[in-house]
């Protein structure tokens, strides 16, 4: 939820001001050779970034690599960390929430293709499309319930008691509303593995925590694992840092979500369960062939028709050069995890920090997959095949529909969007405000591989309300037509521009009226309310930042940030209609013009933005709701 929030402040100070600009490419480290190698390399990192401690569980089929900590786990009380030290694994929890449930379906006592409706019926959610498309247990795996992911209350709820799953359940239900057909499309959300794991919970007449610890964590050896705070995570759990700050045990409501404190030794035998398949000693845990199906994305449109890469049963695809990994990654305010393995070449690792500091996570993964993947041979790149009239379809700009929270769609349509086109017989794929084209080869009329990986990773589908889409992994895009694309860019830098030139403005006729040079009336008025306006949206934009150095404690509950926050958005629309109206009231009033048309032009970019906000309904915005 902290990243969303950071994203939904940052692009708008950003985006609407100018356009976005590609980063700087940073010189790649050279290729680790030797374990000595990637340690020192990991070791730069973490003092680049003022990363505290790095645990690494590194395995291949023959058993650990390299298995170790190092680092602070606490710089305040100055503790090493080791191997046995305890990081918070976030969202890689969620691995044992599809496992439990693939558990049950080899048993017999679950299906994929279960109802929620009949599996749970106590559970709250709404689903428009329940008669002829109902939330199915797989959906809830898959993340294709099209459910918001939870909202920030469910977030900031950090009760030590701390509450039972039921009680997670039952404390804010509100982000499971299907905003669009089950089963047609994927979007991350953390409300969809607490209500497969209270199923598991209901089918078997166990806590959930204490199913897997029977069923999963003692076959596997795995110790001192927990979804709790507890006495092995007093004594050997890592201090998360945020911004250089430490901060308070998260007490997690939706635990198997993203409660999980794990060691690298305990992480090092979970990759080997990977890395060899459901095997443990010698003995099957989990069938392979259940594994498999963990990793396939299988329910949503693009799916039906072959494409490979996206979000399986809690566990999906990613990219590294030419190899595809399968993994789940992460994070909790001051804490990042890559849970990653490569299963043809039957090695995976995990990396832990504790640390918000995403830049490093991503340098010390790229490093660790470099050194895995030193000695493989690598993969055929596709051939681009000869594309026709059929293939051409796809070409155009396209707006991403399946946002994460409804919330930054507001965000997403003006700046997500991306362009596809053809270069001779390649697909190229490109986000309109900068960034890397990736290209792929035609795999079909509607299915194109990863000229990279190989895998087929774009496809062109029906979509159930919106027609023809495309899916690109899990981002699904439609059609948006090239002039609005650039129209609405255009109004946003406008608009920007305007309340970044409001202050100095004002400061110029404001001491021309102090020397009584503008008379009062409707020659202020016309200037005042436009910077009025102005001046909302940069407090706005204040409120929220100091907001984010807590999000929790500051915007999940009704506070003096939260509520200005909700107060700025309406007085940005008060003082925007108060000015256009007064400029069209005012229009034969005998004043500077220049000043006129652009107090005027300043005005009606604010209703325009002011529009389009309530549509998506962040005028008011209450972030406590």
């Amino acid at each position: 939820m902290k990243k969303t929030l950071c994203l939904l402040a940052s692009l708008l100070v950003l985006g609407l001001v100018a356009p976005v600009l590609a980063d700087e490419e940073k010189a790649e480290r050279p290729v680790p050779q030797s374990l000595d190698e990637l340690r020192t390399a990991i070791t730069e990192v973490m003092e680049e970034y003022d990363v505290p401690a790095v645990g690494i569980a590194m395995v291949d089929e023959t058993g650990p690599v390299l298995v170790d900590a190092w680092g602070k786990a606490n710089i305040e009380e100055d503790i090493d960390a080791d191997a046995d030290s305890m990081f918070r694994i976030g969202s890689t929890s969620k691995m044992f929430v599809a496992l439990s449930v693939l558990k049950l379906v080899e048993e017999g006592r679950l299906s994929l293709d279960d109802r929620l409706a009949d599996l749970a019926p106590e559970i709250e959610f709404e689903n428009p499309w329940e008669e002829t498309h109902p939330v199915l247990l797989a959906h809830l795996l898959e993340h294709t319930t099209g459910w918001d992911d939870i909202h920030l209350p469910e977030y900031a709820h950090n009760d030590p008691t701390p509450a039972t799953l039921r009680e997670g359940l039952d404390f804010h239900p509100h982000s499971r509303i299907s905003r669009w057909v089950p089963g047609s499309r994927s979007s991350y959300c953390n409300s969809g593995p607490p209500v497969a794991a209270y199923i598991v919970q209901k089918v078997t007449g166990q806590d959930f925590e204490d199913y897997v610890r029977e069923t999963f964590w003692e076959p596997i050896g795995m110790e001192t694992m927990t979804y709790r705070l507890s006495d092995d995570v007093r004594r050997k759990g890592v201090t998360l840092y945020e911004g250089g700050e430490p901060q308070e045990y998260w007490h997690i409501v939706m635990r198997p979500s993203g409660s999980i404190n794990a060691s690298p030794v305990d992480m090092a035998k979970f990759v080997s369960f990977f890395v060899n398949r459901g095997m443990v000693n010698g003995v099957p845990l989990i069938s392979e062939a259940s594994l498999q199906r963990m990793e396939l994305p299988a329910t949503t449109s693009a799916a039906a028709v072959g494409q490979e890469s996206g979000y399986g049963l809690h566990n999906y695809s990613s990219r590294h050069k030419s190899w595809v990994y399968r993994e789940h990654n992460g994070g909790v305010n001051g804490g990042l995890t890559e849970f990653s393995y490569l299963p043809e070449a039957k090695v995976g690792h995990a990396i832990m920090i504790n640390s918000g500091a995403g830049a490093a996570y991503m340098e010390i993964s790229d490093l660790v997959r470099d050194y895995e993947t030193r000695n493989l041979a690598e993969p055929d790149a596709p051939v681009a095949a000869a594309i026709g009239t059929a293939h051409k379809a796809i070409e155009g700009f396209y707006f991403p529909i399946n946002p994460r929270q409804e919330v930054t769609r507001f965000i997403e349509q003006p700046f997500g969007v991306f362009k596809l086109w053809f270069e001779e017989n390649e697909l190229k794929l490109k986000p309109l405000l900068g960034g890397k084209a990736r290209s792929y080869a035609a795999a079909g009329n509607n299915l194109y591989v990863d000229m990279e990986t190989g895998a087929i990773t774009v496809s062109r589908v029906e979509d159930p309300l919106d027609g023809i889409v495309v899916h690109a992994g899990t981002q699904v895009m439609k059609p948006l037509s090239p002039l609005l694309a650039y129209v609405q860019l255009v109004i946003a830098a406008l608009w920007g521009l305007s309340i970044a030139i409001s202050i100095p403005f004002a400061l110029v006729w404001g001491v021309r009226y102090l020397r009584r040079k503008i008379p009062s009336g409707p020659a202020i008025r016309i200037r005042v309310l436009p910077l009025l306006a102005g001046l909302s949206v940069i407090a706005f934009l204040t409120l929220f930042s100091i907001g984010m150095r807590d999000p929790f404690a500051t915007l999940g509950q009704p506070t003096y940030i939260s509520i200005g926050i909700m107060l700025m958005t309406i007085t940005f629309a008060l003082f925007a209609a108060l000015g256009l109206i007064t400029a069209i009231r005012e229009r034969g009033t005998k004043m500077n013009r220049v000043n006129y048309w652009y107090a005027t032009t300043s005005s009606a970019l604010h209703c325009i933005v002011v529009a389009y906000f309530a549509w998506f309904g962040i005028i008011g915005l209450m972030t406590w709701a």
